[in-house]
């Protein structure tokens, strides 16, 4: 049987080198925000004919419109993202006129435009749902567990594997946002909240058997039960994660343009989940079980040391 809790130390450090660097990046101001977020129009055309991003920037700068991004999109599609910009308005009129001579006519697909109050609004309000979704979580799983040894520790464990999810999905988008300018919006945040659900419902399922395996005893330590509990319920999460993956694989290729990084962003957040739920979570429940009996075992021996002198 392997044994997953004696090697956990290399399941912390593979953590580590996926958060490190993505902290590192939110750090640099990697993680771009969309309209939802800052204010400001998404506006998406389709052209009859290929349009290059730097000759669309051109026109827009012509037109007062410099600090636009442009991105190219499959169809033929510019999205473009800009200060707001009203339907009708004489600005929207002469970026149509400017595009229509140079490169032909084209479609609107659509044109979203979000006040910067509404953007700071979705920050304050996604902030909040995932304070308000972890301190839930840690009350419920201390009060399922309420029948088992240290009930609380349970919930702890569950939130920092929790926590580790959100930032390594944090953590790569601010790295696909400083090299390929990848925005996150509200979609992102739904995603977010998405990934913490399975993570913690993952994490339960682990949690659940290693509370059985502790009341039937089936090994002498601690640590052994905890690997035996791990070895029972891996195979059962990796198909269930499994399962999912493959549906969001089809989902991100096939699907639209408009989800992928919704898509993409519960790919990553899914195996993340995974991941945390098998080779973090309960194993932080054997580190805390050893610091414990190490700090036990500290006092025990400076207690004699103590009284002889």
């Amino acid at each position: 049987m392997f044994d997953v809790v004696a090697n956990r130390k290399w399941f912390f450090i593979g953590s580590a080198v996926i958060i490190v660097p993505g902290l590192v990046f939110l750090l640099l101001g990697g993680l771009k925000l969309g309209i939802d977020f800052t204010g400001g129009s998404l506006w998406e055309v389709q052209f009859k004919q290929a349009v290059a991003p730097a000759d669309a920037k051109t026109i827009l700068g012509d037109n007062g419109f410099g600090d636009a991004q442009v991105q190219t999109a499959e169809g033929n599609v510019l999205q473009i993202r800009l200060r707001e910009l009203k339907e009708g308005s004489p600005q929207k009129l002469a970026l149509e006129n400017a595009f229509r001579a140079k490169f032909g006519d084209f479609t609107q697909l659509q044109l979203q435009t979000v006040g910067p109050t509404v953007g700071t609004s979705i920050s304050q309000r996604a902030i909040l749902a995932i304070a308000f979704a972890s301190i839930g979580i840690l009350c419920y799983i201390a009060y399922a567990f309420r029948k088992a040894q240290h009930p609380f520790r349970f919930g702890v464990c569950a939130i920092i594997a929790m926590i580790h999810d959100v930032f390594v999905l944090l953590g790569i988008f601010a790295i696909l946002g400083y090299f390929f300018n990848i925005e996150i919006d509200s979609l992102f945040v739904t995603a977010v909240l998405t990934v913490i659900g399975f993570s913690v419902h993952d994490t339960i399922v682990v949690f659940d058997r290693v509370r059985e395996n502790t009341i039937r005893r089936v090994a002498s330590s601690y640590e052994e039960i905890v690997n035996y509990s791990l070895v029972q319920t891996m195979v059962r999460s990796l198909n269930t994660s499994l399962t999912v993956v493959f549906t969001l694989l089809a989902l991100y290729l096939f699907g639209g343009e408009t989800i992928k990084n919704f898509v993409l962003a519960l790919l990553i957040g899914i195996v993340s989940g995974t991941y945390s739920s098998i080779f973090n979570a309960s194993l932080l429940l054997v580190v805390w079980d050893h610091q414990e009996r190490d700090g036990i075992l500290r006092r025990f021996r400076r207690g004699p040391a103590t009284a002889t002198a």
